[in-house]
């Protein structure tokens, strides 16, 4: 597990988003996984996102599920605390919680699991495994 960061400013440390997404991995029957989260600015998302996804967005999370060896779990997973801050005041979260939300949510889709754009995005599978492994794994209120 790698965390790199190339943000000034994050409110969820490197050591605490590889030990969530380590447990998060565990919690999902994963024993061997090659997976690196970095903490990236408001451009770099909305690039990565226009170049390999499509949309000329800014977003908050995107995850790149990768071919493993032997079946081994990898994967890259880009997060934006930005873009975090805004929807944790939108949702009326801390920031922090929204940024452990993103680390789950990417390892999710590292692991395959998808969701519904638009309404249908919180009344998914994904999401509710989403929350109640943050509910689980400490990090909600």
């Amino acid at each position: 597990m790698t965390v790199s960061s190339a943000v000034r400013r994050c409110a969820l440390s490197r050591a605490a988003a590889a030990d969530l997404a380590r447990r998060v991995l565990r919690a999902e029957g994963v024993r061997h996984a090659v997976v690196s989260i970095a903490f990236v600015g408001r451009r770099r998302i909305r690039t990565l996102n226009r170049t390999y996804l499509g949309p000329d967005r800014e977003t908050d999370v995107i995850a790149f599920a990768l071919p493993g060896a032997g079946g081994m779990v990898a994967g890259d997973i880009y997060c934006a605390p930005e873009s975090a801050a805004r929807a944790a005041r939108c949702y009326g979260v801390a920031v922090r919680e929204e940024l452990r939300r993103l680390v789950v949510h990417g390892v999710l889709h590292v692991l395959g699991q998808d969701h519904p754009e638009g309404d249908g995005r919180t009344r998914s599978a994904m999401w509710r495994r989403q929350e109640a492994l943050l509910r689980r794994l400490g990090g909600v209120r």
